[in-house]
C-alpha cells in the first residue's frame, strides 16, 4: 500500500512538472513564455503573450496535469488520503518542475484540475467565483487567490471528507504565497490587468 502511494505521488509530480506553456510556446508558437510579459510559463502570460486560443488551450494542458495525477491516485489506491497526495505532488511539480531546475508557475490551473476530480460542485462554485471576479476587475491574481482561499471553507461547509478540507488549505496557502508579488501590486496599483495577446 505504501509503495502505490509513493506510486502516485512521483508520477503525480511528474505529470505537474511537465512545463506546457514553455515547451509549446516554443515548439509552435516560437516564443519562450520566460521572456515575456510576466516571465509565468502558465496560462495567463500565455493568454497575454499568445492569445486567447494558445492561453486556453495551455490552460486546459495544465488543468489536465491535475486531474490526472487524481485519476491515477484513484485507481492505484482509491482513498481520499492518496488523491490529496497525489494532488499536492501535481500542484509542487508544476511550481516546481523536475524539468525547470525547480522553478515553474503558480499552480491555479494544474490545482483547479485536481479540485474538479476531488469536489467537483464546489469547484463549480469557485470557478463561476473566479470567473466574476476576472471579468469584473481584470485581475487574474485577485480571482485566484479569492477562489483559492474559498476551497476549504467550501469544503467544510458542504462536509466533505477531512482530508479534502485540509487539501483544500493547504492548496490555498500555496497558491496566495505564490502570488505573493501579485499581491504586493494589487496593493500598489501596479498589477497587470489580463488582455489577450496579439495572437489571439
Amino acid at each position: 500500500m505504501i509503495g502505490s502511494y509513493a506510486l502516485a505521488a512521483a508520477a503525480s509530480y511528474l505529470l505537474g512538472s511537465i512545463p506546457n506553456g514553455l515547451w509549446l510556446g516554443k515548439l509552435i508558437w516560437h516564443t519562450d513564455l520566460r521572456q515575456c510579459g510576466s516571465h509565468n510559463i502558465g496560462a495567463t502570460n500565455a493568454w497575454r503573450t499568445l492569445g486567447k486560443g494558445p492561453g486556453f488551450f495551455i490552460f486546459l494542458l495544465d488543468f489536465l496535469k491535475g486531474a490526472l495525477g487524481i485519476l491515477l491516485a484513484d485507481v492505484l489506491v482509491g482513498t481520499p488520503e492518496a488523491m490529496v497526495l497525489a494532488g499536492i505532488f501535481a500542484i509542487v511539480g508544476h511550481s516546481y518542475s523536475l524539468f525547470l531546475s525547480f522553478k515553474g508557475g503558480k499552480g491555479v490551473a494544474t490545482g483547479l484540475g485536481v479540485c474538479v476530480m476531488m469536489m467537483p460542485k464546489i469547484s463549480l462554485i469557485v470557478f463561476l467565483v473566479w470567473l466574476a471576479i476576472v471579468a469584473a476587475t481584470k485581475y487574474v491574481s485577485l480571482g485566484s487567490c479569492i477562489a483559492a482561499c474559498l476551497v476549504p471553507v467550501l469544503a467544510f461547509a458542504f462536509g466533505e471528507p477531512t482530508a479534502f478540507v485540509g487539501f483544500g488549505v493547504l492548496a490555498a496557502a500555496f497558491i496566495v504565497i505564490r502570488h505573493k508579488a501579485n499581491i504586493q501590486r494589487l496593493r500598489n496599483g501596479t498589477e497587470n490587468k489580463i488582455h489577450a495577446g496579439h495572437r489571439g
